[in-house]
Formats: structure tokens, sequence, C-alpha cells
């Protein structure tokens, strides 16, 4: 089965195709059982030779700009009637439309389906999100450093009850010493009295 990876350097080679004004663009699902060489066709036509070079010549482009990525080999380009450009997993062929009705590519693959580009697309969000749920993003309230800080309302529970644990026993240990205090000048206080008293007297 194709990887994600493999359809959105497909989906990225259908957009040059599309770039360049290339005609007719249509993605075929080989059979797995009669091709055991690619899964994709990615084919197209221009209106003359010099377009299709230039389809080649974006499609090669983005692929390697976006994904590193470089065909296996490319047939045909000096002449630009049929270009043929291998990238292993799919072949992307861009015909001269006299070239492409006599070869026939769509009725020699009998058993390969009709792939849209709607259906390129939900594959792709398919697969994106069973990837985010094999790796959920983490929920421990550890900030990553590219992040910004989370707030008092964003943090966990967990966090909160254990800064309100400390808070504590600092508010218990002043009220501690401020009892403290007031015991000892009351202390002294009464010493005063009973001196006076006692002088009085």
């Amino acid at each position: 089965m194709p990887s994600l990876e493999v359809n959105q350097l497909l989906r990225t080679a259908f957009d040059a195709c599309d770039s360049r004004k290339a005609e007719d663009i249509r993605i075929l699902a080989l059979d797995p059982s009669e091709s055991s060489l690619t899964d994709y066709f990615l084919i197209c036509s221009g209106t003359n030779e010099r377009q299709n070079v230039a389809i080649s010549d974006e499609i090669e482009f983005r692929l390697k700009n976006e994904y590193g990525t470089l065909p296996n080999s490319v047939e045909g380009r000096r002449q630009g009637e049929w270009v043929l450009m291998d990238y292993v997993d799919f072949v992307v062929h861009i015909f001269m439309p006299e070239k492409r009705e006599y070869y026939g590519l769509e009725q020699l693959r009998k058993s390969a389906t009709s792939l849209s580009v709607v259906e390129l697309d939900n594959g792709i969000k398919a697969a994106l999100l069973a990837l985010r749920k094999k790796n959920p993003p983490r929920r421990d309230g550890i900030v990553s450093p590219t992040s910004e800080a989370a707030s008092p309302e964003q943090q966990p529970a967990t966090t909160k009850r254990a800064s309100s644990k400390a808070i504590e026993p600092a508010s218990q240990s002043a009220k501690k010493a401020v009892s403290a205090k007031n015991a000892s000048v009351a202390k002294r206080a009464t010493t005063a009295v009973r001196r006076r008293s006692g002088r009085d007297t």
C-alpha cells in the first residue's frame, strides 16, 4: 500500500502539472497483481514539445525543493513528445495529444483505477489523522521550547494543587511567627504592669 509520503509526492507532481497548464491530468492506481514496478501513473498532455519539457522541469523542481527527491530516470525530455519520469513509486507520463492517443496507456491498464484529486487528498488527510492518533501530543503539562508557557488556567490540576500546598506551610509558619511575636509582646507588657504595680504598693 502506498505510503503517506508517496501520496504527498504524487499530489505535488499533480499540482506542478496543473501550474504549467497541462491538459487532461489523470492519476491511475495500478493493480498490484499486474504491476510490481510502480503504484501509480500520472498522465497528462501538453499542447507542444516546449510545454511538455516545462511541465517535466516543474515537477522535478518542486519534488527536489520540497522533498529532496529526484527521479530515478527521465526519458524523452529532449524530443518532448513523450516525457517519462520514473519516481519508482509512481511514473509520470507527459504526452503530446496524438502520442497519448496512439499509445493509449489508459486503455492498456484496464485493471487500473482512476483516482481523483479529492480521493487523493482524502487519503492524505486520513493518513495524517491516523498518524496523530498514533503519536498524540503530550498532555503532561511540560511546555516544549517552541511553545508558549501555559497560563494558570491551562496548567494541569495536579500542578495547581502542588502550588497551593507549597503556599500553605509558608502561610502557617508566618501566622505562627506573628502569634509568637504577639505572645512575647504581651508577656513583656504583663511583666511591666506587675513591676509598676509592685512599685506603687
